[in-house]
């Protein structure tokens, strides 16, 4: 668990800085994994909300410039949403952040225990298991 947290502190505090509610932030990182534009719909099941309720976040984070809201091309009354160039460095920052944090626990890590976890983790990443997992959540 702690492994998990780690790099989570400065990545929340950038976040914080930029007052935005939970619900936007998990906003931002589901469209974040889609790397398509979504409809808003899909977006509240994802987050387990209402429509209504992701679309009033929906409308301030393309208020505050991170989102983009466009008409569905075959169906105008579906709008779909994506990251704007704003909202992926948001996003991106905040991966990046917490990989940089994993880099530094790896360099402390004695050459033997390092080589261990690259080896166990080398077959994980490899296989199909984190990706049928992304694709479960979508």
């Amino acid at each position: 668990m702690r492994l998990m947290g780690m790099g989570e502190g400065e990545a929340m505090d950038n976040l914080v800085a930029m007052d935005l509610s939970f619900t936007q932030v998990r906003a931002l990182f589901v469209l974040a994994q889609c790397g398509a534009p979504v409809a808003i719909h899909e977006v509240a099941e994802r987050l387990g909300l209402s429509v209504a309720a992701t679309g009033r976040s929906v409308d301030q984070l393309v208020n505050q410039g991170l989102l983009e809201r466009r008409e569905d091309l075959r169906d105008r009354r579906i709008k779909r949403i994506s990251l704007s160039e704003a909202g992926r460095t948001i996003a991106s920052g905040h991966l990046e952040t917490k990989r940089n944090e994993l880099r530094a626990f790896a360099a402390r890590l004695p050459e033997s225990d390092r080589n261990q976890l690259f080896d166990s983790l080398k077959s994980i990443l490899a296989g199909d298991t984190l990706r049928a997992h992304c694709q479960e959540s979508r």
